[in-house]
């Protein structure tokens, strides 16, 4: 007997998009206000969508969104002295519409970051209760150890901590640099990157991971800092980290929970 095609419509990437926008820029959240912050979303091979220049993530609308092409953003990666407006060229030449509105400048780390496997969703953020932590010397222990169970199953064992880079190339060039070094030395795309005095970016193959991996750093860090403000904080080992990562029913939840 034939099967029937699903009556269910597929979802729709730029619908799921500003829904993601709308949860990260809640402003209860405290997660970006006013422009900060951004999100993008896979289209095909060629396309993906990203918040514009200038848009609000709390109230993005699809006319606050720009379609653009991976290329030449992602090939921007490999440019070593380009002067800002040459990338400002390019980045308004990557647009599908030439008239479409200007892609944020943060596009180019957005699109290559969309060509890791797995990754149809990142949302950018600056939250305070992380970026409280990155403007400080724990940053790099943050990044690195574990102190509860969830964080590993919505964040993963580690974070990726890049150095302070000023917004644009500079910034997407150092992105791809920690996050290669990342993948070589665990063998996996990471799930949060973090950005010294800067804020957060969260990837993930569907919204929810991303929204959960973000909202799941911002309570890691406020633990943090509580255990730091008390005393000498206890981290779980790197080898019970790497059995709650690994454990049949922590990757069962996960899926249930749409994170993978």
């Amino acid at each position: 007997m034939a099967v029937k095609p699903s009556s269910v419509p597929a979802p729709d990437p730029l619908a799921r998009l500003l829904e993601l926008s709308h949860q990260l820029g809640r402003e209860e959240r405290k997660l970006a206000i006013l422009g900060e912050g951004n999100t993008s979303t896979r289209l095909g091979a060629d396309t993906f969508l990203v918040k514009a220049s200038g848009s609000n993530l709390a109230t993005l609308g699809p006319a606050g969104v720009a379609a653009c092409r991976f290329e030449p953003l992602v090939s921007l990666l490999d440019e070593n002295h380009l002067a800002d407006t040459a990338v400002d060229e390019r980045l308004l030449a990557a647009r599908v519409d030439p008239a479409g509105k200007k892609p944020s400048v943060e596009a180019m780390f957005h699109a290559w970051l969309l060509t890791l496997p797995g990754v149809n969703f990142v949302g950018h953020t600056h939250p305070i209760a992380v970026n409280a932590i990155l403007c400080t010397p724990h940053a790099k222990t943050f990044a690195t150890r574990r102190l509860c169970p969830d964080e590993i199953v919505c964040c993963g064992t580690e974070f990726v901590l890049v150095p302070y880079v000023d917004p644009g190339l500079k910034l997407a060039q150092a992105i791809r640099r920690s996050v290669l070094a990342y993948v070589k030395r665990l063998a996996r795309a990471p799930r949060v990157i973090l950005l010294e005095n800067h804020g957060l970016i969260a990837l993930g193959g569907t919204p929810e991971a991303v929204l959960a991996a973000t909202l799941m750093a911002v309570k890691a860090a406020e633990i943090y800092a509580g255990a730091v403000a008390l005393g000498s904080p206890r981290f779980l080992s790197s080898a019970v980290a790497a059995r709650i990562a690994g454990r049949p029913d922590e990757l069962y939840r996960e899926k249930m929970l749409g994170l993978r």
